[in-house]
């Protein structure tokens, strides 16, 4: 990790609320965005500013997601994931996370990430793959 990975980081991503972001249950006039489709983009959100703040064979995993989904955001509409890093500790990086989509505050929360050796875990998996008989 580089010592930029600071508290008071942020970031912004941009996402368009295509077709497969959306729920399809309620039928094509109630397309929204989906619940874990916004969870996925969040964590790609943190996942991408962390990586600007990660040495060469580092990246992270997602390991707790607490938002509160508070609006919806129809299809086609554009949504902003805005993220700033609460705190670091050791590995474990915190963030607090927002959303907007232009009209609405659509979501806010925390997520945590933990930054791993991408290695290490290869190597962890191969084992775990091996006690499960899918070697």
């Amino acid at each position: 990790m580089k010592p930029t990975l600071t508290a008071g980081v942020a970031g912004t991503r941009e996402y368009l609320v295509d077709r497969e972001r959306t729920i399809d249950f309620m039928g094509e006039e109630a397309r929204v965005y989906a619940t874990p489709m916004l969870v996925r983009d969040i964590e790609m959100t943190c996942r991408e500013l962390l990586l600007a703040h990660l040495d060469p064979g580092e990246d992270s995993v997602g390991t707790r997601v607490e938002i509160d989904h508070l609006a919806a955001t129809l299809l086609g509409m554009k949504v902003a994931i805005s993220v700033t890093i609460a705190e670091v500790k050791g590995r474990a990086v915190v963030f607090d996370v927002s959303a907007t989509d232009g009209l609405d505050t659509i979501c806010r929360g925390r997520h945590s990430r933990f930054v791993a050796n991408v290695e290490q875990v290869k190597q962890r998996l191969k084992q775990k793959r091996a006690k499960a008989g899918l070697a």
